[in-house]
């Protein structure tokens, strides 16, 4: 027990349990008058004394009046209070100011006698508090070790590594050919610059000239319009079409990956899933069309979507998973993806209506006839639906009326059934790899010259990938009836991607090109294996989930816990071999490079030769001013293109000059370095003496000025 000096100089109790910890007092200190201790003081340990009865008496009278000591309940201990640093001392004041009682608080680390505890070492340290700069690190590891943090960089990663050498000279090369990947850098170099200066004239492009609506003559890859909105010229193009090739290959492996998640699969069966989609062997021949790469907002919609509306393949329908963020967020991705082309937009947006009408009629029989339930799936859901429905619709409608006006305007630009025929593959496609398949490309030469048109024809989704879903078909964690529907879903798209070539189409493809809306634009059913593809990785990703299941099971019967390192490196193997199937042998030529006539000379103008392959590296050429140019390239041609073509096979003459000033063309431009094998090769150094125009040479190329 502590002790408080008396005006006296002898010690005596003190009741209260606030003893000074020194147990002396100091001869320096005066008490207060108020009968207050000075916090100073207290903390330091000492009270004052200054000897005189009269302060002593003041101090005991005004504890009596109060009947309390420290108002606030508060006492510093001297430096002896735990984590609360408190000590409540209450208690009445007896005669000549002795405090009758005392309590030591919490924090004091005493019991009640005022004794040490002897328990405290005992009791658990307190949790330190963190600093900012703790919590804004903690919060950035939790970030770095994510799940989705780690699989989008993984996704990044191998994108670089399997489209190899795409970014090694980004700026000079095209994956698999120039042709038409200089188209589709052109379209999103366009889209970013009139964007950015004219929007109204979206549609009007500088290509084709004088045709109206040239943008639409193919698909135009608008939802990368942003990218196109950086740097000018044809080497900004090359390369930030490079840069999206690869996020491209990117995004459809964390696509499929989030998809296989969201259903239920485990984290190396989705990872199976997602490389399977993205890299699948008969993707490979279309590296040359980025319109058809650019397909991972299809399955990252459909997680968002599936995310927000709380279902899954393995768990079904939960209510309280439900998030209608998700959903709006869905429908977003989905008018983007629709946005990058009606190839393989098309099909999405009709499989998206069939899921609709299918959720309509489970929300119409789940809300008034099977066992009703009031708002099945909640009216916040059912606005997010409704609304993002709309807005996705509204994207495709307002897409579709320029390709509608220009297949008004150009009724060569309309598909037949005979187009249709010449692109439908054999099923011996199915099991044919392109020539840019690493591992199976020189393997199936034989195979491929059979096919009338390989570049389509070529299907093979993996061989690893069909061993997996089979084996998905037996065992899975998914249930009997979803591993059918899935399956049934695989014979359908095969079908269907199979065009006229099965039983001539009658009651399969010809349908849905005849009776649905724009599908008589899409001339390639072979592209239709994009979903054949999805639903078998899901299948196989039922097959890997199931396995990385049983291993752990396994492992958790073994002492100790822990599977052995032949079996963690077996649950990785599907995933290595899907990965060993994806790899390639791609070409990358060097794109032409831009004359220097281009960057100097006027419009409208016309480059000779034109034809389709190479008019669209002028196309390319033309992203440092974007001169009208009545060069173009796309899935048809006009036939006044055609006709420019036929006229000016004998320029310069006095006809074709003729022909070209009715066009409104002021500038012809002549390569030299194409016109070996031509009638040009004759023509291009004859007087043009009486025609009204002029002749110049800049490098290789002859500029006539009309």
């Amino acid at each position: 027990m502590t002790t408080e000096q008396s005006a006296s100089g002898s010690p005596r109790p003190d009741a209260a349990g606030n003893a000074d910890a020194a147990g002396k007092a100091g001869t320096a200190g005066k008490a207060d008058a108020a009968g207050k201790a000075d916090a100073a003081m207290a903390a330091s340990g000492k009270m004052a004394a200054s000897g005189k009865k009269e302060a002593e008496t003041r101090a005991s009278d005004k504890t009596d009046a109060t009947g309390k000591i420290g108002a606030s309940g508060k006492a510093d201990a001297t430096g002896e209070a735990g984590a609360a640093g408190t000590a409540g001392a209450e208690g009445a004041a007896g005669d000549g100011g002795k405090a009758a009682t005392g309590k030591a608080g919490d924090g004091s680390g005493k019991a009640e006698d005022g004794k040490p505890d002897r328990w405290e070492a005992f009791a658990s340290a307190p949790e330190p508090v963190p600093s900012r700069l703790g919590r804004a690190t903690r919060a950035v590891g939790r970030l770095l070790v994510h799940e989705w943090t780690l699989a989008s960089l993984a996704s990044l990663a191998l994108a670089v590594l399997l489209t190899w050498p795409t970014l090694r000279y980004p700026r000079h090369t095209l994956p698999q050919d120039y042709w038409d990947p200089s188209l589709q850098a052109w379209q999103m170099a366009w889209s970013g610059h009139i964007l950015l200066t004219n929007p109204a004239q979206l549609w009007q492009s500088n290509t084709f000239f004088p045709e109206p609506w040239s943008f639409a003559f193919s698909d135009t890859l608008l939802g990368y319009a942003p990218a196109g909105m950086l740097g000018t010229g044809p080497e900004a193009a090359v390369l930030r079409y490079n840069i999206m090739f690869v996020l491209a290959h990117a995004l459809a492996t964390l696509g499929a990956y989030a998809l296989a998640r969201q259903l239920g699969a485990g984290r190396i069966g989705s990872a199976v899933a997602g490389v399977s989609f993205a890299y699948a062997p008969w993707l490979l021949a279309q590296a040359g069309h980025l319109h058809v790469i650019s397909n991972g907002g299809i399955p990252l919609a459909l997680a968002m979507l599936a995310r927000g509306h709380g279902w899954s393949l393995r768990h079904g329908y939960r209510p309280e998973r439900r998030h209608d963020g998700w959903v709006y967020t869905g429908w977003l991705v989905a008018a983007w993806q629709l946005s990058l082309g009606f190839g393989i937009g098309l099909p999405f947006a009709y499989f998206l209506a069939g899921t609709v009408l299918v959720a309509a009629v489970t929300w119409f029989l789940r809300r008034w006839v099977v066992r009703p339930v009031k708002r099945p799936f909640g009216r916040r859901l059912l606005i997010a639906d409704l609304v993002g429905g709309l807005l996705f619709a509204g994207v495709g409608a307002l897409l579709a009326i320029p390709f509608f006006t220009v297949a008004e305007a150009h009724p060569n630009a309309k598909r037949s059934i005979g187009d249709i025929a010449i692109y439908s593959p054999p099923a011996s496609g199915f099991f044919t790899a392109p020539a840019e398949s690493r591992v199976w490309g020189g393997l199936h030469e034989g195979a491929r010259a059979l096919l009338p048109w390989h570049p389509e024809m070529t299907l093979l989704p993996g061989f690893v990938l069909y061993a997996l879903a089979a084996g998905g078909l037996f065992f899975s964690v998914w249930k009997l009836r979803h591993r059918l529907l899935l399956l049934a879903g695989v014979v359908v798209t095969m079908v269907l991607a199979m065009g006229t070539r099965f039983f001539d189409g009658t009651f399969t493809y010809v349908p849905l090109f005849e009776y649905l809306p724009g599908w008589n634009g899409l001339r390639t059913p072979g592209r239709l294996m994009l979903w054949t593809t999805l639903l078998l990785g899901l299948l196989a990703a039922g097959a890997v989930s199931a396995f990385a299941t049983r291993v752990r099971e396994i492992s958790a019967e073994r002492i100790p816990s822990w599977p052995s390192p032949w079996l963690r490196l077996a649950t990785l193997l599907p995933l290595v071999l899907v990965v060993g199937e994806g790899l390639n042998s791609t070409p990358h030529p060097v794109v032409p490079p831009q004359p220097a006539a281009m960057r100097t000379v006027d419009g409208p103008l016309l480059v000779l030769p034109s034809n389709q392959s190479l008019d669209q590296p002028v196309m390319l050429w033309s992203t440092t001013r974007f001169q009208d140019v009545v060069n173009g390239g796309s899935g048809f041609t006009p036939r006044q293109l055609d006709d420019v073509r036929r006229v000016t096979l004998s320029f310069p003459d006095q006809v074709s000059v003729d022909y070209l000033r009715v066009l409104g063309v002021r500038n012809v431009l002549l390569m030299r370095d194409h016109i070996a094998g031509t009638p040009w090769e004759i023509t291009v150094d004859a007087p043009v003496d009486g025609l009204g125009i002029t002749r110049e040479e800049l490098g290789d190329v002859v500029v006539y000025r009309l």
